[in-house]
């Protein structure tokens, strides 16, 4: 059976990716009236979805890491999980600043969260790319996807086999 992680961490990746365009265009077009205050709910909800994704990548792993650990060396495994929690850390801390943003009451003090929580946003982008690339040394370098492979090698198909038969 293929490891659930890889399927899950795609989320907080992307959302990691692109919570810096979203929250950066929220804010101009909040504080150039574009667009009202209220719109910044989108901003604290895709964040929602990245701490949520966050949580869930680091449970699969954890699941995930007992079989990896039959190819690949503890340390590495746990540069990975490292990497992973420290993008889980300050995805949570930006969540907090994106609701504190919605939730004060003074207008230049929101807008000034908000800003807090843009600056937030590039953190989380560099800590979501130091956990992927950990990742994906643990695939590529180390061969974890190897502790995955059928212990028989499947039969061959014959040459005259075609996948739509």
């Amino acid at each position: 059976m293929l490891p659930l992680h890889p399927r899950i961490v795609h989320l907080p990746i992307a959302l990691a990716v692109l919570m810096p365009l979203v929250t950066s265009g929220l804010l101009l077009a909040w504080w150039r009236g574009w667009l009202p205050r209220r719109t910044w709910v989108v901003a604290v909800a895709l964040q929602v979805a990245l701490v949520a994704g966050g949580f869930a990548a680091l449970r699969t792993g954890e699941a995930d890491e007992h079989q990896a650990e039959t190819v690949v060396s503890e340390p590495f495994i746990e540069a990975h999980e490292d990497a992973g929690k420290a993008m889980f850390l300050g995805a949570l801390g930006v969540l907090a600043l994106t609701g504190a943003a919605l939730a004060l009451r003074g207008e230049a003090a929101a807008r000034g969260t908000a800003a807090l929580a843009v600056v937030g946003t590039l953190g989380v982008l560099f800590l979501a790319w130091r956990a992927g690339e950990a990742g994906g040394r643990l695939v590529y370098v180390h061969g974890a996807a190897s502790a995955y492979r059928p212990a028989v090698p499947p039969a061959p198909v014959p040459a005259n086999h075609h996948e739509d038969d």
